[in-house]
């Protein structure tokens, strides 16, 4: 627990929010005043003991739990990055799931641009494997540049992405069914996930994979064999980073050589000198 930083990110947060403006009124008479909420309007707010918000904020609380964090964090207007920051700062390190539903739904406009830049096949997908951006590189890898509008569901479902992924029984559907199950802990309400669960779990190909479980959660240094639509066979690997602002997004980079020699097997890992 870093209690200074929690203390200072939960005051500050704590001094924008007016009384007035969840149904609270600001305190008359004589004596100091809070600059928004007192610690007591946040304890009647959440509809909680009396001074248990004042305990949280100056590091009373050791591994306080999670729903008074979401609590407060809601409360308070916390975006994502604030609500990591209150989870690690309390000690329990980074959140169990995102704060609301939308969270990961959205990126900022710019990344198009930044894809369109990119030589290498690439694209956004938000929290639920939605498309969000691509480049003119990944749509050529699609039959006729039909490119999916969920990639999840096209990789463990769609006809093409089985054709497209080579030795999909093996090489891939094994490593991207854990994906999902990983995804679903963190966003179990999540309605586009669910139905991509119910779906896997009504294909008899897919269903004993999600039986089999796994523990492959993200495909970043892969590298698996692809068949390409332009350029044939050939290994594709996988760079996968996460925009910072929207939680379970991804943007994955595919760096496809064609033929059938591995490209990237033995390439060392990067470190600082």
């Amino acid at each position: 627990m870093n209690k200074k930083a929690l203390r200072a990110l939960l005051k500050e947060r704590r001094a924008l929010i007016a009384p007035e403006a969840v149904g609270l009124r600001r305190p008359t008479g004589q004596g100091r005043r809070a600059v928004g909420l007192s610690q007591q309007q946040v304890d009647q707010r959440l509809d909680r003991v009396v001074h248990t918000y004042h305990r949280l904020e100056t590091g009373k609380i050791p591994n306080p739990p999670i729903d008074l964090l979401r609590d407060v964090a809601h409360l308070f207007g916390l975006n994502e990055q604030e609500w990591e920051l209150l989870c690690r700062y309390a000690g329990i390190g980074n959140p169990p799931g995102p704060l609301t539903l939308q969270s990961g739904k959205e990126v900022p406009g710019v990344w198009q641009e930044a894809v369109d830049g990119m030589t290498h096949m690439a694209y956004v997908t938000d929290a639920s494997w939605d498309l969000l951006a691509y480049n003119a590189p990944f749509a050529r890898l699609f039959p006729e540049g039909r490119v999916p509008t969920n990639t999840m569901r096209w990789m463990l479902l769609d006809p093409d992405g089985r054709n497209t992924l080579t030795d999909w029984a093996t090489a891939w559907a094994p490593l991207v069914v854990p994906q999902l199950q990983a995804a679903l802990a963190g966003r179990p309400d999540d309605e586009i996930l669910r139905q991509l669960e119910k779906e896997v779990l009504a294909d008899p190909d897919t269903a004993p994979i999600w039986d089999a479980g796994g523990a492959h959660i993200h495909p970043d240094g892969d590298e698996r064999p692809l068949h390409h639509a332009i350029d044939g066979p050939g290994w594709v690997t996988m760079c996968a980073a996460q925009p910072m602002t929207a939680p379970g997004a991804r943007l994955i980079v595919l760096v496809f050589h064609p033929g059938t020699q591995r490209a990237h097997a033995r390439t060392p890992m990067l470190r600082a000198p």
